[in-house]
């Protein structure tokens, strides 16, 4: 099975690229969805976000106002720390869980999309990286007029995440979300075929290591 970590900046089309890979055949996990769940009303973790956070930060109907505490953890690093050091732990364990389960249910290629994979300090948990980056002012863009952010809220939530130049040297793919929807997919299926020829050559290799260890026993 190959390992696959999907990554890249807020706004960048990262999803739009997750759910193509998933068409094409691929396993995907969401961090997003993960943390989500990590959060859901009555959950420990969502205890100790109001306990960190206080009150405010929950709806009327007991759920969690990810408005109210993106405007916390977004003005500053230290809240944003703490937050992080109460939802990863939670986000990691259902992450290598559901990853556990593709790799037993054979799955040959799991994408997870980790939008703070580099961050987080999680790269070496994966046997590939794959970038999405996107020109900061078309992400900005969507997120003032897609998302509906004012502009101002909308940097703070760029300059959360390490410059996007920094993750393109740390990746072993690329993909350069710069033009239209069709032109992103078509760069999607390139790089989903080189996945499979990835995944077909790891299986090969595992393969005649066990026949040489047949061989010799």
């Amino acid at each position: 099975m190959l390992n696959v970590a999907l990554t890249g900046n807020i706004a960048s089309g990262k999803s739009t690229v997750a759910s193509r890979f998933a068409a094409l055949g691929a396993t995907v996990l969401d961090a997003d969805q993960y943390a989500r769940e990590a959060v859901a009303p009555g959950s420990g973790a969502l205890n100790l976000v109001v306990a960190r956070f206080g009150p405010s930060v929950l709806r009327a109907d007991g759920a969690l106002d990810r408005a109210a505490l993106g405007r916390i953890v977004f003005a500053s690093a230290r809240a944003r720390a703490d937050l992080e050091a109460i939802i990863h732990p939670e986000v990691a364990r259902r992450r290598i869980a559901d990853t556990v389960e593709a790799r037993a249910n054979g799955a040959r290629i799991v994408v997870a999309d980790v939008p703070l994979l580099f961050e987080a300090g999680l790269a070496a948990e994966f046997d590939l990286i794959v970038l999405v980056a996107t020109p900061d002012s078309a992400r900005l863009d969507r997120l003032v007029r897609i998302r509906g952010l004012s502009a101002a809220d909308a940097r703070a939530m760029m300059a959360a995440q390490d410059d996007a130049a920094i993750k393109r040297g740390k990746s072993d793919i690329v993909i350069d979300n710069d033009s239209t929807l069709e032109a992103l997919q078509q760069k999607v299926d390139v790089v989903w075929h080189d996945l499979e020829a990835r995944a077909a050559r790891a299986r090969s290799f595992a393969r005649q290591l066990l026949e040489n260890h047949a061989r010799e026993s």
